[in-house]
């Protein structure tokens, strides 16, 4: 096979993610400390591909600070922005220049397992014009399935079928690999969408698709629930990634092991008071600091978050800079976003989302 290439979709507004996203474009949303694009970008420099696309939309400027040319990663970037949002196979059109040859696509929010290098072997062999990876799940009706048979073959796209009419639970996990040619199929200048236009298009026309079915960790990071969810995993082992959960950074130290509940991920520069109860699960970006008797637990803080004595965090994300007033309770499920002050004692209710002027807290 030729040098394969990647196009990484990283256009998306993240939505679902607000008010996280209203400051950080979903991308740079970070998983254990790290922008997830890092993540995406770490499994592709091992596999050996390190010529990526990013087809870029929402907040493109962070994006470019942060990665610049690449050459930093050992990789060569190219950048891609949308001035309106194109679809999949319209973002993938808006990049045919920089393509060469088979290319890898990547959706910007899936945290994933997936041996790549394993995924190519499969493509080679099959010899079609794409291979899609897929993944079983027990109930396709929010997702779609895609009917493929013994062989892999892909006959079939099937958006959001009834609960219980499917048939087959093989969902579209997000991760493509494709020849140069599917690119002439997409028609210029107009939002595409490759699973509902392209895909069975190039069927009806003989050409072949397959399907890759493993059983891989996979997440769909769009959700705070999910986000939640995938730093669970990762705690646990779950989901590799290269990173050693437990204490580091350059404060770790002076953590009174006391305070822990593992697993945690404590990040550099972080203050713990001996009184505090961190974790289980719980993840604490740089310089963040907890006071004496708080509680923060199934809780992801960004960078310099500041929870008051006697506060309690609980499954809930708190963006950067956020400060939390002593003696206050935030609500399982909560997002806070950046900068926001959640005044003394004030009670947060579960599944809360503020990111500006709200009832106890200001920015």
């Amino acid at each position: 096979m030729d040098a394969v290439q990647a196009i990484v979709l990283v256009g998306g507004e993240g939505t679902r993610l607000r008010p996280l996203t209203y400051r950080t474009p979903k991308p740079m949303v970070p998983i254990v400390g790290v922008p997830f694009l890092v993540r995406t970008m770490e499994r592709l420099h091992e596999a050996g591909i390190l010529d990526v696309v990013f087809a870029a939309g929402y907040m493109p400027q962070q994006i470019t600070d942060y990665f610049g040319d690449g050459s930093q990663f050992g990789m060569r970037i190219t950048y891609a922005i949308e001035e309106t949002p194109l679809g999949t196979a319209g973002a993938l059109k808006n990049v045919a220049e920089h393509i060469r040859g088979p290319f890898f696509v990547f959706n910007g929010d899936i945290l994933t397992s997936l041996d790549l290098r394993a995924m190519m072997r499969y493509h080679e062999e099959k010899g079609g014009v794409g291979t899609l990876h897929l993944i079983e799940v027990e109930d396709p009706s929010p997702f779609g399935c895609v009917v493929n048979d013994a062989e892999g073959a892909i006959s079939a796209f099937i958006e959001k079928p009834p609960a219980g009419t499917a048939p087959c639970n093989d969902i579209n996990a997000g991760t493509y690999l494709l020849e140069r040619e599917v690119l002439d199929a997409i028609p210029p200048g107009r939002p595409v969408s490759i699973e509902r236009e392209t895909f069975p298009q190039l069927i009806a026309s003989g050409k072949r698709l397959y399907a890759y079915r493993t059983r891989d960790y996979w997440i769909d990071l769009g959700r705070p629930e999910q986000y939640l969810a995938a730093h669970r995993d990762v705690l646990s082992g779950a989901m590799p990634l290269i990173v050693e959960p437990g204490l580091t950074g350059d404060g770790a130290a002076a953590i009174d092991r006391n305070a822990i509940v593992e697993p945690v991920h404590v990040d550099a520069g972080v203050v713990i008071d001996p009184t505090a109860t961190v974790g289980p699960n719980a993840v604490l970006g740089r310089g963040c600091r907890v006071g004496a008797k708080a509680i923060v637990r199934g809780s992801v803080l960004w960078d310099d978050v500041e929870i008051g004595s006697g506060a309690l965090v609980e499954e809930s994300i708190l963006a950067s800079g956020v400060r939390v007033g002593a003696g206050a309770k935030i609500g399982a499920g909560s997002v806070i976003g950046h900068g926001v002050r959640i005044k003394n004692g004030a009670q947060i209710e579960p599944s809360s989302r503020i990111g500006g002027q709200t009832a106890g807290a200001s920015e």
